[in-house]
């Protein structure tokens, strides 16, 4: 089966799918990201560029397609904070949907977000914890602890903690674009034993 990871990041979401069963593409555009993935991941394939090109240019070619677009500008923390520079909301994921319902796309997709500071104009498949779910297939509810305060969390000694709690080290830290917030890509994962819940109902799907 071929599976297509679009917006990356450091690739928790798929921590526990079977490498002997599939083969998995990651596609993330910050080259010192997808080297994380790389030194974790070495049997995958992982390709620095953009998402929305790789996903017109070969959706037709994926039995399996999962999203993680940006959410920092969806999130209800880009309204708080007297220094925060008004951004519009990144409604990409919807796009996304909406390209896919609507060009015979064959095989199924799961598009992750936050919970955003806005009523969602199409409305998720699921909310699990902090995440909204867009999917063509049924997601089961699911329970994941995660670390407390963990929006608030910003410290290089609380991004050693988010690793931990994902099961995912590397050396250093990790910053996107000018952001200077070391735990904000981990903030941003998905945690492996969700992902792999949403991949086993997906595979539940397929064998109905």
């Amino acid at each position: 089966m071929k599976i297509l990871v679009l917006y990356a990041g450091i690739g928790s979401e798929s921590d526990l799918w079977d490498d002997s069963k599939h083969k998995i593409q990651h596609v993330e555009i910050d080259p010192k990201i997808a080297q994380v993935i790389r030194d974790r991941k070495p049997k995958r394939n992982v390709f620095v560029g953009d998402a929305v090109e790789v996903l017109l240019n070969n959706y037709q070619d994926f039995d399996f397609i999962w999203f993680s677009p940006p959410c920092q500008a969806n999130s209800r923390m880009i309204r708080s904070g007297k220094n925060r520079k008004p951004t519009l909301p990144d409604l990409k994921l919807y796009e996304l949907k909406i390209f896919l319902d609507y060009n015979n796309f064959k095989g199924k997709y799961v598009i992750e977000n936050v919970d955003p500071y806005y009523d969602p104009p199409i409305k998720p498949t699921i909310k699990i914890g902090r995440h909204l779910f867009w999917s063509n297939f049924d997601i089961t509810q699911f329970k994941i602890k995660q670390p407390k305060n963990f929006i608030m969390k910003g410290t290089v000694k609380d991004s050693e903690e988010l690793k931990n709690w994902l099961g995912i080290h590397y050396e250093g830290n990790l910053y996107y674009k000018d952001n200077h917030d070391p735990c904000q890509v981990l903030r941003n994962c998905v945690h492996r034993d969700l992902g792999k819940h949403i991949y086993d109902c997906f595979e539940k799907t397929i064998k109905a």
